[in-house]
């Protein structure tokens, strides 16, 4: 990118970064605490109730116990599940019985004991996907991937059998990861059958005891548990605070390890590119600056925005225009925008033959399958191609779209306006489970979270935008969201005034 004036570069750069953060309003946190509070005051009554052999509904209690086997669930956890989550897991694990595509089919289950067991009917819910994470559309059952898939298993079959540093090693792999390195502009790249392994892994790979991680406290769990079973000492900072993460670097350079006081070996930072939960985008180009600035490594995790992101699909790296060579460690998965399976780790020769060495997803896993790594080498072909143009420029449009249409209608939506992740606060835990079988009704599938994957008062529905909606799937969520946010009161936005759909 060229700039004439600093204030062009700080301009643009800032209306990339421009995200939204809304406060959670006073009435709907005490709210929220309220509802709270009201189910654990029944759960404890009910609980009472059970034990003096008055309520006679056993549905709530955990048949395992009663079958002489140790309970699932231990203290506050199986009172969570006994008294709250058992009563709304309806909404939560459904399975599908189709292609995840922007359309899909749901497999209808009912369940006779209050949610502890389902049967299925036999029969499909015929649904909008607004759940899963295909960005770009390419998770087909017909076109150009899913027949070189096919083909590919024809020539190679389903599985190697073995490792890859024994007999797994297959020249399609050798393919990928070339295609990878040059797809990234970066010098080389290795790939694994599995993307949560490729964090969990491999963080262990390149920290070690002596060494300071300094992670994103929205960081993603695969990234927590890598850097737990690291050895590595590790720290987080403020979500995209770039403050709070330079005043921790330089407490780290200038009192080193907290009980020796001598240097650390190296010091990593652990971000995301697009996270998932919060639709935001990390700050890349003042990561960038900051680590130059303390001789740190930056370790960039691009699971959500590898192909979702930028002008060619390069990710967050693309988005923001810059060299891909000062990232130094860069990781994506192929599960979502390539409809594939696996993950990759990227950068230097150097840094990618130690990996190849010492990375337990290299040297334990079983390689990654024909069909699988087609999957991955067509789709990234494709987004060379103007074909894969358009789905980039398309998921662009559709993010930006249904984005906005929220924000005008007075929802309160996280993140940034080109994060194809796009949350949509609801708060109360009642509202959750309203929320999302009254969209299900409608024909819409949504993911909606809450506590404890979320903090008490963030529970949300998590939208994933694909380039495989049409405007007309688009609107008649829109309308769907609009009915639902008036029925049970979800305009929480203080910032923007609440509209109906047809106002706008």
């Amino acid at each position: 990118m060229n700039y004439s004036t600093e204030n062009d570069y700080r301009n643009d750069n800032e209306n990339l970064q421009n995200e939204e953060f809304e406060e959670t309003p006073l009435y709907a946190a005490i709210l929220t605490y309220l509802s709270y509070t009201i189910l654990c005051v029944f759960g404890w009554l009910r609980d009472f109730l059970r034990d003096s052999n008055i309520e006679k509904k056993r549905g709530a209690v955990d048949p395992n116990a009663t079958l002489g086997f140790v309970p699932l669930y231990q203290s506050y956890e199986s009172f969570y599940t006994r008294n709250m989550y058992t009563r709304v897991r309806d909404i939560f694990n459904r399975p599908i019985a189709s292609v995840p595509g922007a359309q899909f089919e749901l497999t209808e289950r009912v369940s006779d004991d209050y949610n502890w067991t389902y049967r299925y009917t036999g029969k499909t819910i015929s649904a909008i996907n607004l759940g899963s994470y295909n960005y770009l559309g390419f998770a087909e059952k017909s076109g150009t991937c899913a027949t070189d898939a096919i083909n590919a298993l024809k020539t190679f079959g389903v599985g190697n059998c073995n490792t890859r540093i024994e007999l797994g090693t297959q020249r399609y792999h050798v393919e990928l990861e070339e295609l990878v390195a040059n797809f990234l502009h970066v010098e080389s790249s290795i790939v694994f059958g599995m993307g949560f392994a490729t964090n969990a892994l491999n963080l262990p790979a390149v920290a070690s005891k002596g060494d300071l991680i300094l992670s994103d406290e929205m960081n993603h769990v695969s990234l927590i548990l890598g850097m737990r079973l690291s050895g590595a000492t590790y720290q987080t900072f403020a979500h995209n605070d770039m403050k709070d993460l330079e005043a921790k670097l330089r407490a780290a350079i200038v009192h080193g390890h907290l009980r020796t006081q001598r240097p650390w070996k190296k010091i990593i930072i652990v971000v995301e590119g697009v996270y998932s939960m919060e639709g935001s985008i990390c700050r890349l180009p003042e990561l960038i600056e900051l680590k130059k600035k303390y001789k740190a490594y930056l370790y960039m995790d691009e699971a959500h925005s590898i192909g979702a992101m930028g002008k060619h699909g390069r990710g967050v790296v693309d988005y923001f225009g810059v060299d891909a060579r000062d990232v130094d460690i860069l990781m994506g998965t192929f599960t979502k925008s390539f409809g594939s399976a696996g993950g990759y780790i990227a950068g230097k020769k150097s840094l990618i033959d130690h990996i190849r060495v010492n990375s337990h997803a290299h040297t334990y896993a079983s390689s990654m399958s024909a069909p699988v790594v087609q999957q991955i080498m067509s789709s990234l072909r494709l987004l060379k191609c103007p074909e894969g143009q358009k789905r980039i420029c398309q998921l662009a449009d559709n993010t930006r779209y249904f984005r906005q249409k929220l924000v005008d209608m007075g929802f309160i939506v996280f993140g940034n306006k080109n994060s194809p992740v796009v949350p949509m606060l609801i708060y109360m835990p009642a509202r959750v489970t309203r929320f999302n079988r009254e969209m299900l009704r409608r024909g819409i599938a949504v993911v909606t979270v809450g506590f404890p994957a979320t903090k008490l008062l963030d529970a949300r529905v998590r939208f994933c935008i694909s380039a495989a909606h049409t405007r007309q799937m688009l609107d008649t969520a829109l309308m769907a969201i609009d009915e639902i946010g008036t029925d049970i009161s979800l305009r929480y936005s203080t910032r923007h005034k609440s509209r109906r759909l047809r106002e706008l």
